[in-house]
């Protein structure tokens, strides 16, 4: 079964970034271009000028993983203001399919402590 490494932070790229960057391209735009550590236990995604694609940078132990995904219809939900990154959790980065990040519908985390 593939698993892969939960990470601790999820950064998305503001604004549109060229797909067809490689691993070592994208790697150094988030080292030298916005100043993270890539091979910090983070996820780096970056999105089309489209917004119908991503990919999605990680560092596992002994190399990168490159994710890609690809809407066949639709658009994310990108944050286009300014450049650098935004932070943002791993559930927010489920709603990028249609929501936006800064709606306030979605259901809040529940928290079971026990079964009734």
């Amino acid at each position: 079964m593939l698993t892969l490494p939960n990470p601790q932070h999820v950064y998305l790229t503001c604004g549109p970034t060229d797909l067809r960057k490689s691993i070592d391209a994208l790697a150094a735009l988030v080292q030298e271009g916005f100043g993270l550590d890539p091979f910090a236990p983070s996820l780096f995604v970056f999105c089309n000028r489209q917004r119908d694609k991503l990919k999605m940078l990680l560092w596992d132990h002994n190399g990168f993983w490159l994710l890609y995904r690809r809407l066949e219809r639709g658009t994310f939900q990108w944050p286009t203001g300014g450049e650098g990154t935004v932070t943002v959790s791993s559930r927010e980065l489920r709603w990028l399919d249609g929501l936006a990040l800064e709606q306030c519908k979605a259901h809040p985390p529940v928290r079971a402590e026990a079964v009734m």
